[in-house]
């Protein structure tokens, strides 16, 4: 009895204790990634960097496109954990949203937090990406990812009766999809210097102006 009562008291530390040594672990590799890009980051380096053996990495988060995709992934999601997209807050804020434009307004604020975590890492992928196709076969299958996702967003859009008539579905979609990438944010916020406020602003009046029927209806 006493061993189990032990047993049942650790292992609660010893989860919080796995979780901390994951995230030191994709801390680093998140910090060497921007720096040097993921071409010129090891296995070792992201072990030393994180302060724990080389082993203890593979055994927490993998090999490098693992690492990669959870990097993305909880980029993606503000959190340390890897969630479906339906369990994120700006993706129930949506679904629970009435109006076309109350949805787009949502989706337009999370993308500018997605992006201050994401576009870092897009930046050094896209540059490595001719050195290391596992990674840039990662980072395709979550655009591609994206691009379903946002013909579910469409069919929430054509819920609402608010769409511009005679838009076809894809057409929604690849709208959506543009926007919602790193590129535009890297070009607009990176290169032109756009406060984060303005570029919100800028997505959402985009897609309203490209997606819903005006005031007239039409």
């Amino acid at each position: 009895m006493g061993r189990q009562v032990n047993r049942s008291y650790h292992s609660p530390l010893r989860k919080a204790a796995a979780e901390q040594t994951r995230r030191a672990i994709l801390g680093a590799a998140r910090r060497l990634l921007v720096a040097r890009g993921w071409a010129s980051t090891t296995m070792t380096d992201i072990a030393r960097e994180a302060g724990v053996a080389l082993d203890t990495v593979y055994a927490s988060v993998g090999r490098k496109p693992e690492i990669l995709l959870l990097l993305i992934e909880t980029a993606i999601t503000g959190t340390d954990n890897v969630v479906t997209s339906d369990e994120r807050g700006y993706v129930r804020r949506i679904q629970a949203a009435t109006t076309g434009g109350e949805m787009l307004a949502i989706y337009a604020k999370a993308i500018v937090d997605i992006q201050r975590r994401m576009a870092p890492i897009f930046q050094a992928l896209d540059r490595a990406a001719s050195e290391d196709p596992a990674s840039r076969s990662q980072w395709d299958q979550i655009s591609s990812r994206r691009r379903r996702n946002m013909g579910r967003f469409a069919d929430a859009l054509a819920r609402t009766g608010d769409l511009r008539p005679g838009l076809s579905r894809s057409a929604v979609a690849d709208n959506l999809w543009l926007l919602s990438a790193p590129e535009p944010y890297l070009l607009l916020v990176g290169q032109r210097g756009w406060s984060h406020r303005h570029y919100e602003r800028w997505v959402e009046d985009t897609w309203t102006r490209l997606l819903l029927r005006d005031a007239t209806g039409t």
